[in-house]
């Protein structure tokens, strides 16, 4: 059961903010791909792109979506400087790149679903609602109807990726900004990990019988995160491992070069909320940053490295 790892690396020139990616045998023991280099280019919007999730559709099509923002190329310049310009003014719009092989992939388009009303679209994700056969892209940003204060999730609904609904609100904490919302359905419940920047600041889990109904905390997994350093550990993925276990990254940011990267924890159910850190078995070739995992086949995998390599 192979996967690959879509992801940037957290670097000060332009190369970082684009596509890379990483592939695995096992979900334990991480190589690089071409090279270590990217394999798609954004060169609309901010020409940067970060946040990358990936998708596999029921029709058998691929979407990459990415969060449309160059630090390297603009946070000094247009952005002021500050994380609050690219909050409030940031751009409306998701990158997205479509495959139907992971290896032919189209042209970047971008896909505008934020308004006035709406600041920085940030990482977005996709989890499939079997209840009417929508794939729910939901996503991160401030908003002008709390004058752009604490951020929340915000969702559309979509068929094709090509039209949208118009973005309704998912979760909001009422003393935080959240932001980094990763979905998962298991037996008919939906698993939302996301970031809470304040009280804690750290990740959170929530869980809900609809995709946007009422969500409450899962405070089992609490327990691991508060040896956790606050404030340091973010954009949450998971997927479930040959064994049936889960593993859940998160993105570790707190230290500047080498020692950034994902770290795993595992769990024997997600429904225990019960997730155990598990470094000593993972190996990781270069600190990734904010990705997502996605089980592949063997003939995939092989297929990736025949056009790029390791």
């Amino acid at each position: 059961m192979p996967y690959l790892f879509v992801h940037f690396k957290e670097k000060r020139t332009p190369d970082g903010e684009q596509v890379y990616f990483a592939l695995s045998r096992d979900g334990f023991i991480w190589e690089t791909v071409n090279g270590g280099n990217p394999v798609l280019y954004s060169t609309k919007g901010d020409e940067g792109v970060r946040d990358h999730t990936i998708v596999r559709t029921h029709e058998g099509k691929f979407f990459i979506i990415s969060t449309d923002l160059s630090l390297s190329l603009h946070f000094r310049g247009k952005y002021k400087g500050t994380w609050d310009t690219i909050g409030r003014f940031g751009s409306k719009y998701l990158s997205l790149w479509e495959s139907p092989d992971l290896v032919n992939w189209s042209e970047q388009r971008l896909i505008k679903l934020g308004d006035e009303h709406f600041g920085n679209l940030w990482a977005p994700d996709v989890v499939y609602d079997k209840s009417d056969g929508t794939y729910v892209l939901h996503w991160s940003s401030a908003h002008s109807w709390n004058n752009f204060g604490h951020k929340g999730i915000y969702f559309s609904k979509t068929r094709d990726f090509v039209n949208f609904t118009y973005p309704k609100l998912l979760y909001q904490k009422e003393d935080s900004g959240v932001i980094d919302s990763a979905i998962y359905e298991v037996e008919g419940t939906f698993y939302m990990f996301v970031k809470s920047e304040a009280n804690p600041a750290t990740i959170i889990l929530l869980k809900s019988g609809k995709i946007d109904g009422e969500y409450e905390r899962v405070y089992e997994f609490d327990e691991e995160m508060k040896k956790l350093e606050q404030g340091m550990y973010e954009a949450p993925t998971a997927f479930r491992l040959k064994d049936g276990k889960w593993c859940l990254m998160l993105d570790y940011y707190g230290v500047p070069g080498e020692g950034q990267g994902y770290v795993p924890f595992v769990s024997e159910d997600i429904k225990s909320g019960v997730f155990t850190r598990s470094d000593e078995k993972f190996s990781f070739p270069y600190g990734f940053k904010h990705g997502t995992v996605l089980e592949i086949t063997n003939e995939e995998y092989e297929r990736i490295l025949a056009k790029w390599g390791h």
